[in-house]
């Protein structure tokens, strides 16, 4: 099982910048996923960004050109800077860890969730 802790969320005025951080322990398979998502209020959950253990990155469209994920392999972490934030910005941000074992299935493991807030 992996635990994932996040740190880093608060509130922010737009125009902000925030860094997020995701420390993952437990029994960690060495290929996985690690990525960020976020509720706004209201919405349903959607993906900010991931990255895999070879360090290939996706944004969502909303977030690319402000937002940079990034992992630090050796301390099983993943980070989410947040540059140039928006009111939209504000949601509760989960870290998230994803694992493929051929054969059995995927695992897929969740932070307790930071909140974000991004005020006008």
């Amino acid at each position: 099982q992996v635990q994932l802790v996040e740190s880093g969320g608060g509130l922010v005025q737009a125009g902000g910048s925030l860094r997020l951080s995701c420390a993952a322990s437990g029994t960690i398979f060495r290929d996985n996923t690690m990525g960020w998502y976020r509720q706004a209020p209201g919405k349903q959950r959607e993906l900010v960004a991931y990255i895999t253990t070879g360090s290939s990155t996706n944004y969502a469209d909303s977030v690319k050109g402000r937002f940079t994920i990034s992992r630090a392999n050796a301390k099983n972490t993943v980070y989410l800077q947040m540059n140039g934030l928006k009111p939209e910005d504000t949601g509760v941000y989960y870290c998230n860890s994803k694992t493929h074992v051929a054969g059995v299935g995927t695992y897929d493991y969740w932070g307790q969730g930071t909140q974000v807030t991004v005020s006008s």
